[in-house]
C-alpha cells in the first residue's frame, strides 16, 4: 500500500477489536485439526508479543475467573524508515457479569504525559518513542486505569481482513457521494475498499467525528456477524493468515480460548464513547485539550464496569 493510501486509513480503530474476536470464534469454531492448529501455531508464534508494561500472570488469573478487562487496542500507521504512530487509541472494556463491551476513543492529538521520556506530548507519539510497553503506560497514567492486555494492527490489515471475508453489510444513516462510492440510506454491502471509505468521511457527516465513530461501531459489529458465519475452510486459514501478519497482543492461544468461552456475550451490547475537549496550539503545534472532570469521567466508566 503507498504512504498516501496509508494516510487515509488512520484513525479506523475498529480493525483492532474485530481482529480479537474473529480470533476467538477462529479458535472455537476451527474444530478441523488443521485449522485449529493454523489457528493456534499463528497466534502463539506470530502474533503473540509480551510487553513488560503488563503482567500477563496477573491478567491470566483474571480471565480463568471471568473479571472484568481493560484491553488497549493500537490502530498503527506504519511509515517508511521508522517505527510508526498509534493514530486510533482505544480502551476495551469488557464486563462479563453484565454482558458489556464499552469502546472509549482516544484523541491521537490528546497533550498528555509520555511515561518513560517525562516530556508532554501527544499521546499517539507514545508508540514512536517505545512501541506498545510506552503506549501502554502512557494511557494506564493519563486515564488511571489498569491494562490487562494490549492488541496492535497495521492499518492496512483491515481491508486485507474484509475482503478475506468477502462482504459485510451495515445499516447506513448517512446519504453521501464521495466521488468513488454512493452510498444511500440502509443497507450497505461493502467490500474492503469500498469500506475504508465508509469509516474515513467525516466532513459530509453532520455528526462529524461522533457519526465517523459510530460507522466504525457498524463495521465492528458487520465483521463479527459476517466471521461468525464464516463456513469456508479456505476462508478461515485466509483470516488466520492476515492477522498473522498484521495483528500482535501479550495475549497467547490458551488466553483466546478463556475470553471465548467466558466472555462471548459482551458483544449483545455495545457502547462507544470519544473522550471530550478542545484543539489548540503550542508553539505552533497542534493539540487536543482534554479537561480533568473529563479524565476523571471516563476514568469512572471504565473502573464502574
Amino acid at each position: 500500500m503507498k504512504r498516501r493510501e496509508r494516510k487515509k486509513s488512520r484513525k479506523l480503530w475498529l480493525k483492532i477489536p474485530l481482529a480479537i474476536i474473529l480470533v476467538l470464534i477462529l479458535g472455537a469454531g476451527g474444530y478441523a485439526f488443521s485449522i485449529y492448529n493454523n489457528a493456534k501455531s499463528t497466534v502463539n508464534d506470530k502474533i503473540n508479543e509480551p510487553i513488560d508494561t503488563i503482567d500477563t500472570k496477573v491478567a491470566k488469573k483474571k480471565v480463568k475467573a471471568t473479571e472484568s478487562l481493560n484491553i488497549l487496542l493500537l490502530g498503527i500507521d506504519e511509515r517508511d524508515g521508522d517505527r510508526g504512530r498509534s493514530d486510533a487509541l482505544v480502551v476495551l472494556s469488557l464486563n462479563p457479569k453484565e454482558d458489556t463491551m464499552q469502546l472509549v476513543s482516544i484523541p491521537r492529538d490528546t497533550r498528555t504525559t509520555i511515561v518513560g521520556k517525562g516530556i508532554q506530548d501527544k499521546i499517539n507519539h507514545a508508540y514512536a518513542y517505545g512501541g506498545a510497553d510506552m503506549s501502554v503506560a502512557t494511557v494506564e497514567n493519563f486515564l488511571n486505569i489498569n491494562l490487562d492486555y494490549y492488541v496492535r494492527m497495521n492499518m492496512e490489515g483491515l481491508e486485507e481482513l474484509i475482503d478475506q471475508l468477502g462482504t459485510i453489510q451495515v445499516d447506513n444513516e448517512v446519504e453521501w457521494d464521495d466521488g468513488q462510492y454512493q452510498f444511500m440510506k440502509g443497507p450497505v454491502e461493502l467490500d474492503g475498499d469500498k469500506m475504508m471509505h465508509f469509516v474515513r468521511m467525516r466532513k459530509q457527516d453532520p455528526a462529524g467525528d461522533f457519526g465517523r465513530t459510530e460507522r466504525q461501531r457498524k463495521v465492528i459489529e458487520g465483521i463479527i456477524d459476517k466471521g461468525a458465519r464464516v463456513g469456508s475452510v479456505n476462508k478461515i486459514n485466509g483470516v488466520i493468515d492476515v492477522l498473522g501478519d498484521n495483528m500482535a497482543t501479550n495475549m497467547d492461544f490458551d488466553d483466546m480460548k478463556e475470553l471465548l468461552f467466558g466472555y462471548t456475550d459482551v458483544r449483545k451490547n455495545v457502547n462507544s464513547y470519544m473522550m471530550q475537549g478542545s484543539g489548540t496550539k503550542i508553539e505552533g503545534v497542534y493539540y487536543y485539550m482534554v479537561p480533568e472532570e473529563e479524565v476523571s469521567k471516563v476514568h469512572g466508566m471504565i473502573a464502574g464496569i
